[in-house]
């Protein structure tokens, strides 16, 4: 028993560093999300709760739209989709990794987030360090930056006395930059220039409500019908970040 929880010591001593730049950007987020929810009309425990049981930080913001509008489960599973369709390949990527983590494995699962997965994926767990439990930590932590982050803002929304008008651009304000940052570290653009010619001339042909859909669906036929051209290391990867970052800056 005492040599099992030095273990679990262990490895959340080794998993938490490497969550703390995570941290910042959750919780700023969360809190933004949280208010966002506060201020078009949901209690604290709306954003409680889809923080903790749904844990997709774009389909949460999304969903306060779909939530706010007409009741259209078809639309909202589509769009679900079509946001995490990027996780497919997160999870294609990590079978190797989450085997033998036994009851652990499902809470991986549900976890997997981008930044999660970059870390676990990535990260060079020390030899003396329980690979299962560090990534198991990963997780949790980052989960819980996410879910303390929403339900602080959403239950400190009320307290908020600013003008909150533009609140709902923080989303897609954070894709911009992180399409801005990839931009600047591919070599290639390929995988850009794809999405947003993509994305205009949908755009022109289906009209600004009825776009995104589409737009998505071709987008991903481009990117797998070049993937023998983009599967360098990470590349598809960022790839991925090209067509949420169209998908929110575009969303109304």
């Amino acid at each position: 028993m005492q040599s099992k929880r030095k273990t679990i010591q262990r490895a959340f001593r080794s998993a938490f560093p490497h969550t703390i730049p995570i941290f910042a950007g959750f919780w700023f987020l969360g809190l933004t999300y949280g208010i966002y929810m506060n201020v078009s009309g949901f209690g604290f425990w709306y954003p409680m709760l889809m923080s903790l049981t749904i844990f997709a930080g774009s389909v949460e913001f999304v969903a306060v739209n779909m939530l706010l509008g007409t009741f259209n489960p078809l639309q909202a599973l589509t769009m679900t989709l079509m946001i995490n369709a990027r996780h497919l390949f997160y999870g294609i990527s990590m079978l190797d990794k989450y085997k033998g983590t036994g009851w652990k494995k499902p809470y991986l699962i549900f976890g997997m987030c981008d930044e999660s997965f970059s870390i676990n994926y990535t990260a060079k767990v020390p030899e003396d360090v329980d690979r299962n439990w560090f990534m198991f930590f990963v997780t949790l932590l980052n989960h819980f930056y996410w879910f303390s982050g929403a339900t602080l803002g959403g239950i400190s929304g009320s307290l908020i006395h600013f003008n909150t008008k533009g609140l709902d651009f923080v989303m897609s304000a954070m894709f911009v930059v992180i399409f801005m940052v990839q931009w600047l570290k591919e070599k290639r653009h390929t995988s850009a220039f794809a999405g947003v010619g993509i994305s205009l001339l949908c755009l022109i042909v289906f009209g600004s409500d009825d776009f995104i859909i589409p737009a998505m669906l071709a987008i991903w036929a481009a990117l797998t019908g070049l993937r023998g051209h983009l599967a360098k290391g990470f590349l598809y990867f960022y790839c991925n970040y090209a067509q949420d970052t169209l998908q929110a800056y575009f969303f109304q």
